[in-house]
């Protein structure tokens, strides 16, 4: 079983929200998820608001094998979660 750590899309047109999830590989975007790590929203405008992670249970993830997406990579080294 791969596991990834990806964002799921939420929210309506022009207005995404997404929501970081640890999931299996094989599965679609929005599809079935192992655990919900936190979220993002870049539309708010209050930069503390903006992203809200569970920092133990995504290095927990990442401990096990679990491979972010580029652009969870990302976030998550902007916000100093590393292994």
């Amino acid at each position: 079983m791969a596991v990834k750590l990806r964002l799921k899309r939420f929210g309506r047109s022009h207005r995404s929200v997404f929501r970081l999830a640890a999931m299996e590989s094989r599965n679609q975007r929005d599809g079935r998820v192992l655990e919900e790590l936190g979220h993002y929203d870049p539309a708010n405008r209050n930069t503390d608001m903006q992203v809200r992670l569970d920092t133990d249970r995504i290095k927990h993830w990442l401990s096990q094998g679990a491979q972010p997406t580029e652009t969870v990579a990302n976030l998550l080294k902007r916000h100093g979660v590393t292994k």
